[in-house]
């Protein structure tokens, strides 16, 4: 490596609440990064937990914030890395956290996660990468399943629900989730920061803002990795689905963009007819003809349930369109 290499001072902010169960994970993965850890700071922002999150960020933080100090690679092996603990506690909104930290940040690059999100080593390093190309002002990166054994986790992994490539080719515009993305923060100074009272649909709304306001480009970095659990109850499925169809209503509120298609009891009808005389027989026949040892291979309860899984999602979005109603300061953009 030489000192000609492109490595920007990286600020990366991740909202947390109720986090005492991920944060000790999150933190290990934020230091096996391969990003210089003089380069990088980690700004991880409180949003009124009521865990022990605000206790732990406390012993985790470091007392100041980087300079520009020489450069060095390497995760805790090398050194420590930087963590700044902030915390927001006027407005329950991951994307009132997420501004906190972009407002507290040193960075030229701001990076997001989550806290539920597990980062590869090489994700920061790949996801900087890209903005050595000075016409590319949103990066984002690849989010796949970690490991479930339940039958909604490996439903949600079989759809890939989660992947980027479905917001990426996003018919009115492409958009990267917070979960994995980064911004150039002489951007945020134009456009304006996340809309504070917003709960869903903050992640399109910038990078829209961003796309159709500036020349700048998105790119979707595939390499840059990191790994989120997928919902295992019906509950907690059921709830994701409803926020994105809340997502969908806002969205078409403020952008003015038709994202608001409904199933009519016609196409249900259809989706439900084939899964009950075409798909359930070919996948009980497939497990029935397979080998005791291989019948779970062959054929297991996604392959049996796949349709009605998604047939409940398609529901729960649909209510969520239909119940959801922006709030007026949802429409107000902070400024950095």
């Amino acid at each position: 490596m030489n000192n000609q290499e492109f490595l920007p001072i990286v600020s990366v902010v991740v909202p947390v609440y109720n986090g005492e169960t991920d944060l000790p994970e999150l933190i290990e993965c934020l230091r096996s990064q391969t990003y210089p850890t003089t380069r990088v700071e980690y700004l991880l922002v409180d949003n009124k937990s009521r865990d022990r999150t605000s206790t732990i960020l406390e012993t985790l933080s470091s007392p100041n914030p980087p300079s520009v100090p020489p450069l060095s690679r390497g995760g805790s092996k090398q050194s420590q890395i930087t963590i700044r603990n902030l915390s927001e506690n006027t407005i329950q909104s991951s994307y009132a956290a997420r501004n906190k930290g972009i407002r507290a940040s040193t960075g030229e690059i701001i990076a997001f996660t989550d806290a539920d999100c597990r980062p590869e080593s090489q994700w920061l390093e790949n996801l900087v990468k890209p903005f050595a190309d000075l016409e590319i002002g949103i990066t984002c990166g690849e989010i796949l399943a970690l490991p479930g054994n339940s039958l909604l986790e490996k439903h949600a992994a079989r759809e890939n629900t989660l992947s980027q490539k479905h917001t990426l080719a996003h018919p009115f515009c492409a958009y990267g989730q917070t979960a994995n993305l980064a911004v150039r923060r002489e951007i945020l100074a134009r456009v304006g920061l996340f809309r504070p009272y917003l709960t869903s649909g903050g992640d399109a709304d910038l990078c829209w803002r961003i796309l159709r306001e500036t020349s700048y480009q998105i790119y979707f970095a595939e390499k840059a990795i990191v790994r989120h659990r997928h919902r295992s109850t019906i509950k907690q499925l059921q709830s994701q689905w409803h926020r994105y169809g809340e997502s969908n209503k806002y969205l078409h509120q403020l952008h003015g963009v038709d994202l608001m298609r409904e199933f009519t009891t016609g196409e249900y009808l259809y989706r439900l007819a084939r899964w009950l005389l075409k798909e359930l027989p070919v996948a009980a026949t497939k497990c029935t003809l397979a080998k005791p040892s291989k019948r779970i291979a062959r054929a297991d309860l996604v392959d049996l349930l796949n349709t009605p899984i998604g047939l409940l999602n398609v529901r729960a979005r649909a209510i969520g369109q239909r119940q959801a109603q922006l709030p007026e300061l949802a429409r107000e953009i902070e400024r950095l």
